[in-house]
């Protein structure tokens, strides 16, 4: 892929700097995903490779760092919202420990047929957090999931599309996102290494 070839040009020209945000995809992204389920338990929350280090590198880079996920276990009565909070107050809590850091988890309950405003690829969430965070400018974010809804969550917004994963096992075309990475950990370490060198 000619993209994978000028992934740090593309990066460099965003011109990034600490006034940016970033946007999450949880599921695949930060912790392993659940195959054929959903995470119930905390128990069941895994983080995937060197995720903590890649939020101990990039906390201090964003203004604002922002987990927007789906969650339609609940809407499907397998999983309770409170049960959800309490995982996220675990994963913050283990990205905190490790001198990293979310300032909000977004998630939508609602089922995909439900095709709610809040639920990827809508932007719901995204809106939301802008409404609490008058700081974040879309032209000034970044998304980075593993799925074509996070990928359309971000075009939608004129956001950086930032692809974690192998795009032609997951049928995603180059047009789909801008740059892609096998993992959250080589996507940080080489935003890393732009602002080191700016």
């Amino acid at each position: 892929m000619e993209k994978e070839n000028n992934t740090v040009e593309i990066m460099k020209s965003w011109k990034l700097d600490r006034s940016w945000t970033l946007f999450l995809d949880r599921d695949g992204v930060i912790n392993r995903r659940k195959i054929g389920g959903y995470i119930s338990m905390i128990d069941e929350f895994e983080f995937l490779p060197d995720v903590l280090n890649a939020f101990s590198l990039i906390s201090p880079l964003f203004k604002k760092i922002i987990v927007v996920t789906n969650q339609q276990g609940i809407g499907k009565g397998l999983i309770t919202e409170q049960t959800v909070h309490q995982i996220h107050d675990y994963m913050i809590d283990a990205i905190s420990n490790s001198k990293g850091r979310i300032d909000r988890v977004y998630f939508s309950p609602y089922l995909a047929s439900k095709n709610h405003v809040s639920r990827k690829p809508n932007t719901g969430m995204a809106v939301q957090a802008a409404n609490d965070f008058p700081e974040i400018t879309f032209k000034k974010s970044i998304m980075v999931g593993d799925s074509r809804s996070d990928m359309q969550f971000a075009r939608t917004l004129n956001i950086k599309a930032v692809f974690i994963g192998n795009p032609e096992e997951n049928n995603i075309s180059d047009n789909d996102f801008d740059i892609c990475f096998p993992s959250f950990y080589e996507f940080a370490k080489e935003i890393y290494n732009i602002f080191v060198i700016q």
